[in-house]
């Protein structure tokens, strides 16, 4: 298992980003769907928190040497993605009956959009002194 300090800044930012906002998301869920609302859109976030993670672990478990590298590396990072995504996706459709779609999907949808700001997010820590 990797830690999360062998993973490149970028994705720990935003898996954190990808937490709160699930966490925001579940408490707005609770107020018009309750618990289930809740549950359904922390399970939502969760499968795409799950999934980043999994995205930046095989990104970071390699490293290239050659342009082709890195395109099998991200290729193959992008289908274990896809993968988790839609294993979750279905263990969640299938196991918990009393799902509030809205939520889960809003949710899942959400943290999709906060995973794809990794790219707005600085490689290197610039601290002042």
């Amino acid at each position: 298992m990797i830690s999360e300090s062998r993973q490149p800044r970028p994705f720990r930012i935003v898996l954190r980003w990808q937490l709160i906002a699930t966490a925001v998301l579940a408490l707005l869920a609770s107020i018009p769907w309750g618990t289930d609302g809740a549950i359904s859109a922390a399970l939502g976030g969760g499968v795409n928190v799950i999934a980043g993670w999994a995205y930046a672990w095989r990104v970071s478990a390699k490293a290239a040497r050659t342009a082709g590298d890195t395109l099998v590396i991200l290729f193959t990072a992008w289908a274990w993605k896809l993968a988790v995504i839609v294993v979750l996706m279905g263990m969640v459709l299938t196991q918990y009956r009393a799902i509030v779609h809205a939520a889960f999907f809003l949710a899942f949808a959400i943290t999709v959009g906060v995973f794809s700001a990794a790219i707005a997010v600085s490689d290197t820590d610039k601290t002042t002194s």
